[in-house]
């Protein structure tokens, strides 16, 4: 593994020893890089390179747009995708590139929670991500799934992984209370476009066994 910093943003880089593997780039709430790798390892993914990006100032960094709080004593979220995903397309990415053996056979973006709403959100502004996982996605964010089914990717994904705990929409919270409707009408809606995707539901809610399930995305999207 390899550690450094770009822009205050921590890039943990834990490299494939074969050329031309692919590589998923994962923004983390937290530095859970290497706990992840070694969960992927452990149910038998194929050679990869995982890139997990932690210090990120996640209400407005994984936000497409600004957004009240969903719940008390949550923070607003302040609309900073654009801005973040200018540094990890410009900067982050090619110094990661340049780290590794050989070139990618494809890339892909994952996240939990709201770096699963930004996973989403991020192919419609880049065409650098051709595989995608939303992992107990944020899909409940107000306006998300209208921007889904208005706009255009800028390529279309080979395939995208969506899952939620069976306890997270069971809330009194009207906003929350959505995000199991939402991200089954998002995953059909790509379905729908023939594109390969798959929603899986897990028990228990938002913050159970968050690294197992982002390791079994990651294991779905190299399948």
């Amino acid at each position: 593994m390899y550690t450094f910093s770009v822009q205050s943003k921590t890039i943990s880089l834990f490299p494939s020893l074969k050329t031309n593997t692919p590589i998923i780039y994962l923004n983390t709430f937290s530095a859970e890089g290497q706990k992840l790798y070694e969960a992927a390892q452990a149910i038998g993914c194929p050679p990869f390179t995982l890139v997990a990006i932690s210090n990120l100032d996640w209400s407005h960094d994984m936000a497409p747009w600004d957004s009240p709080p969903a719940f008390r004593n949550a923070e607003p979220c302040t609309g900073g995708a654009d801005d973040y995903l200018r540094l990890l397309t410009e900067e982050i990415i090619p110094t990661v590139e340049k780290e590794i053996s050989g070139v990618p056979c494809w890339r892909g973006i994952a996240g939990y929670s709201l770096a699963g709403l930004f996973a989403l959100y991020a192919i419609y502004q880049t065409d650098l991500f051709s595989r995608v996982g939303s992992i107990s996605g944020s899909l409940w964010f107000p306006g998300m799934k209208e921007y889904i089914v208005s706009h255009e990717p800028k390529c279309r994904p080979e395939c995208m992984y969506f899952s939620l705990g069976d306890k997270e929409s069971k809330t009194r919270n009207p906003v929350l209370r959505s995000v199991r409707q939402n991200t089954e009408e998002i995953q059909s809606f790509y379905q729908s476009k023939g594109i390969d995707t798959v929603f899986q539901l897990n028990p228990g809610n938002h913050y159970d066994h968050a690294v197992q399930r982002t390791a079994s995305s990651i294991a779905w999207l190299l399948g």
